[in-house]
């Protein structure tokens, strides 16, 4: 009896060691999971790239902004150009085109323009004004170019 047994075990196991690897079905099923996670994950991923290149943005015109608070409190005005600032700031970027507007006794300018239009990336303006002793930083964004 433990004979016909073990005959018994050992062509079943046999029998299933024939049968490695995946059926077509299978494969197919694994595909569209994976087919369906990337739909969903994508556009998240496309979003954070985009929020990526808006940050960097925002934080060229904060340096900006700061160090045309800096100079006016060396000098009787803004600057009007990037040079005066001092900054290592790059004005050309890949994504964005960074420019220092007219400055004046009261006001100081920055903006921040998309070089690709259709990217769905912000515009931004930074701007420092000065009046009655308070020198005011901001930056303000818009889907186009906001002013000061």
């Amino acid at each position: 009896m433990k004979t016909d047994l073990k005959a018994k075990l050992l062509q079943h196991y046999i029998k299933k060691n024939g049968n490695k690897g995946f059926t077509l079905i299978e494969l197919l099923v694994v595909v569209i999971i994976i087919g369906i996670l990337a739909a969903v994950a994508l556009p998240s991923m496309l979003s954070q790239a985009n929020k990526a290149k808006q940050a960097g943005a925002q934080s060229q015109l904060g340096a900006i902004n700061r160090a045309q608070q800096s100079y006016r409190l060396e000098n009787t005005v803004f600057s009007s150009t990037s040079t005066d600032l001092g900054l290592a700031v790059s004005q050309d970027t890949n994504d964005y085109t960074i420019a220092v507007g007219a400055g004046t006794a009261t006001k100081g300018q920055a903006s921040a323009t998309p070089k690709d239009t259709g990217s769905n990336l912000q515009y931004y303006a930074g701007c420092v004004t000065q009046a009655t002793g308070t020198t005011t930083s901001e930056i303000k964004k818009g889907t186009a170019a906001p002013t000061c």
